[in-house]
């Protein structure tokens, strides 16, 4: 089970690398998501969005969509607030990636690492993951 399968946002191009958190914003303490570490990761948010663009979804729907392709056992499950979001992620389960698009996604990303550790080192039980 992917733990935060849209990337606690950025993934859904909701993030930008200039984007300013408060205090009480998780993302604020994650290494991940200093500017830098955004502005690196910029390439994974561009590739989603050049698919949603293409098949006119969601990038959400895209960075599900292709988690549910790699392998039927494979189960995201993205947490919102938003009703309207719910209904878009369960969208992402009728969204069918072409074996095309899933190899220009492999083929986009392929040697490149994510940037920044998830949780910072203070969260030592987290930071392996």
């Amino acid at each position: 089970m992917p733990f935060a399968p849209l990337g606690k946002g950025f993934l859904t191009g909701a993030v930008s690398a200039d984007q300013k958190f408060g205090a009480d914003d998780f993302r604020s303490r994650q290494p991940r998501f200093s500017e830098e570490n955004r502005r690196a990761n910029q390439v994974f948010v561009d590739v989603v969005n050049g698919v949603a663009a293409r098949k006119k979804v969601t990038a959400a729907q895209v960075a599900l969509g292709w988690l549910l392709a790699r392998k039927p056992w494979i189960v995201p499950i993205p947490g919102t607030t938003k009703l309207y979001r719910v209904e878009e992620n369960i969208a992402a389960a009728e969204l069918l990636l072409e074996a095309d698009d899933l190899s220009q996604i492999e083929a986009a990303l392929a040697g490149v690492e994510p940037q920044g550790d998830r949780y910072p080192p203070e969260n030592k039980a987290m930071a392996g993951r």
